[in-house]
């Protein structure tokens, strides 16, 4: 039987691929854009026919229907990383929430640590070989394919056929759905002057010849829009973006002095424009692997002078990190900033930037504070945090005293707030 009598004997409607689920199942959907929409379509439409169906991943970007907290005893979300349309329900308690390092998810996978057992995924049209490309979402959603008991593709002519290990055969499938819906685009965020400040000073401590791990955020990519000028930079990172993708068309990043992987930007998975989208396409100088290739500290810091730049939402005076929740409140989750942080601490050369505005809420509350809000979850310990970026300056933790860590940081709040910090940081008996 050829590749393509075996994708004709595959194919079904959105309805039809449903019948590989059986009650309790887990299913494992990559993250953001590479989420299914038909199938997600389906399975929320007719959520009530099945009991205790858990949905995994990492960043849901549409709320479907099955996010509905009178029905989560058919299906409920468990989020790895919360966004917009998960986080109401994770807030509420009726989405759980899996902790984890984004670098790991593929290892609990395969010791069967977290469930597996069907997966739903985007994917592009096969090849002559009978190859889909997971471009959108490698991350681990690789693993689950090789341990679930049923594979299920939406096959859509938007994804675009990336190169890396991000391939599934025709004979790993049980099932296909087509549909034609476009790729979902995600902006680039906003970006005011305080971003604009924090990314020229992080802007201004990258060196050429350089590689990048970017995350999500208006700072990290008012960081991108100032690096322009910058020449033979690297990219190994989690997401690509529109961001990165400027710093391709500028002539910025070349991959050509990257020390692993060389010529070559890795990523695990896409967000963006349909631009990005188009440039993904069989383009040899991009590879999509898992995120236990990309974000596993040791393999990221096979890179030379690796930069890795992510936000933070709250930093008490000691240097711990709490990016993932607003007190007890969760918000979003760990994914790889740990990862990260870690990899470019051991990278030669290597710098790692935590960023955040030196206030929230109007100026009124200071985001650098004498200890984290009770309940906070603690994302980035004080041993790992290197360079701490505000509009005020930066703050270099690594390798100095609990006291003079305390210095550096009330250097960078905000002036309103220096002198009440210094009293706390005296009662502390940090001063």
């Amino acid at each position: 039987m050829t590749v393509q009598d075996l994708y004709r004997s595959k194919r079904l409607g959105a309805n039809d691929a449903l019948g590989h689920l059986r009650d309790g199942d887990f299913i494992i959907v990559p993250t953001g854009v590479g989420e299914p929409p038909a199938l997600l379509t389906a399975l929320s439409e007719q959520r009530r026919r099945f009991r205790d169906i858990k949905v995994g991943q990492i960043l849901a970007v549409r709320k479907f229907g099955y996010f509905d907290p009178e029905t989560v005893e058919h299906v409920r979300h468990v989020s790895f990383f919360y966004g917009a349309a998960s986080r109401p329900g994770g807030q509420a308690g009726w989405v759980d929430f899996i902790p984890s390092y984004f670098s790991e998810m593929p290892a609990l996978i395969a010791r069967g640590q977290m469930a597996a057992d069907v997966v739903f995924a985007l994917a592009s049209p096969m090849d002559a070989h009978g190859y889909f490309s997971l471009s959108l979402g490698a991350d681990y959603t690789m693993a689950a394919v090789a341990k679930a008991r049923a594979v299920v593709l939406e096959v859509n002519p938007h994804v675009p056929y990336a190169y890396g290990n991000c391939r599934v055969h025709i004979s790993q499938v049980a099932a296909l759905v087509e549909d034609e819906t476009p790729v979902m685009e995600v902006g680039l965020p906003s970006i005011g002057p305080v971003q604009q400040a924090i990314g020229k000073y992080v802007a201004d401590m990258i060196d050429d010849g350089s590689t990048l791990q970017i995350g999500y955020g208006g700072i990290p990519d008012a960081v991108v829009m100032q690096l322009t000028a910058k020449r033979d930079l690297g990219v190994h990172t989690e997401m690509i973006g529109d961001g990165i993708l400027t710093l391709i068309e500028a002539g910025a990043v070349t991959n050509r002095r990257k020390t692993h992987h060389a010529g070559k930007s890795i990523a695990t998975f896409a967000l963006g424009s349909k631009k990005l989208y188009q440039y993904m396409e069989r383009n040899p100088a991009l590879e999509m692997h898992p995120v236990d290739v990309t974000n596993d500290p040791y393999e990221a810091a096979r890179n030379d002078k690796l930069c890795a730049i992510n936000a933070t939402l709250q930093i008490d005076l000691l240097g711990q990190c709490g990016s993932e929740s607003l007190g007890p409140l969760p918000y979003s989750g760990t994914g790889g900033q740990s990862d990260f942080v870690r990899a470019a601490n051991r990278s030669r050369e290597g710098k790692a930037f935590i960023v955040l505005p030196s206030t929230a809420k109007g100026d009124s509350i200071s985001r650098i504070v004498p200890t984290l809000t009770p309940g906070t979850h603690m994302s980035t310990s004080k041993n790992d945090i290197n360079y701490v970026v505000t509009e005020f300056g930066v703050a270099q933790l690594r390798g100095k005293s609990a006291k003079q860590r305390a210095q550096e940081l009330i250097a960078i709040a905000h002036p309103d707030f220096r002198g009440e910090l210094r009293e706390q940081a005296r009662k502390l008996q940090l001063l």
